[in-house]
């Protein structure tokens, strides 16, 4: 399907730019008839602007998924880049819509489109905006865990410094490296930064190192407040090893990689066991 320009006009000095046609506004705000008559009237549906954004990146970064099919359905092109390098599919996971994105998917969306300087992959976006079921989508559509951002680092590490508890546990149930580092940061220096305990714990239970030292030669604990819930977390685990049960659970899973839950849930084993390796209600012991 051809890439049309939208109209080019001239302002002052700045030179040449393009308009936003009434197919993108249509498309970003949801009018649904208006779009459709458009199309009907034979208006193209991969118009671009000036920094290539279609009226399908409008429908998806604004979650209007009946505008979205409709432009769909008359051929618009589901990977089409925007001049940072954001897809549609992107820009639906930035704006937390999992039926635009699941749309996307059906029609041949890439879940791991090539990373530029100035694009975050779609897990990334789903992280930062912090929908789990969008999040469990990316994962369950083949994206790279460690797919590695210039600004974020991995997906696991922007879903800490935002805060999105859910969106932590999906990845590290689904084999993220809970000890990547992006300059020697880790998850657990960013779970530190946002003080969240709950965090801080899950994260230590899936195996991450309290002594990691950033290239400041600073450990996580070094980033919370003093006799803050967080600080007390850490320096408890600081003193405290992990368990031979939790450390065993951890290697298990390492093994495993990305199929572990996959595995586990073929293994014939008890169900408490079961429950164990698979962190299910977030248990810390067989006991």
């Amino acid at each position: 399907m051809e890439v049309t320009a939208a109209r080019r006009s001239f302002l002052c000095d700045i030179g040449f730019w393009a308009d936003r046609t009434a197919l993108h506004e249509a498309a970003s705000h949801g009018r649904a008839l208006q779009l459709k008559q458009l199309i009907e009237s034979g208006v193209s549906v991969n118009m671009v602007t000036v920094d290539n954004i279609t009226p399908l990146h409008e429908a998806c970064i604004q979650a209007h998924p009946n505008c979205a099919r409709m432009l769909l359905e008359a051929g618009a092109q589901v990977d089409v880049r925007t001049i940072h390098g954001s897809t549609p599919l992107c820009n639906a996971c930035a704006s937390g819509s999992l039926e635009c994105a699941k749309m996307l998917l059906d029609y041949g969306a890439k879940v791991n489109p090539s990373l530029t300087a100035l694009t975050a992959s779609p897990l990334h976006e789903a992280c930062i905006q912090g929908n789990v079921e969008v999040v469990k989508l990316m994962i369950s559509s083949g994206a790279q865990l460690e797919a590695f951002d210039v600004h974020f680092g991995p997906p696991l590490h922007i879903a800490c410094a935002k805060g999105h508890v859910g969106c932590v546990k999906e990845m590290l149930k689904a084999g993220a490296n809970v000890n990547s580092v992006k300059f020697h940061e880790t998850a657990l220096h960013h779970a530190a930064r946002v003080d969240m305990m709950d965090m801080i714990e899950l994260l230590v239970e899936f195996g991450a190192s309290v002594y990691a030292s950033d290239n400041l030669g600073r450990k996580p604990i070094d980033y919370t407040t003093p006799a803050s819930p967080a600080h007390t977390c850490l320096m408890f685990n600081e003193s405290n090893p992990l368990t031979l049960q939790q450390l065993c659970r951890i290697t298990v899973r390492k093994m495993l990689g990305s199929r572990a839950s996959e595995v586990i849930g073929q293994l014939d084993i008890s169900q408490r066991i079961h429950s164990y390796l698979q962190y299910c209600d977030h248990p810390t012991s067989l006991d």
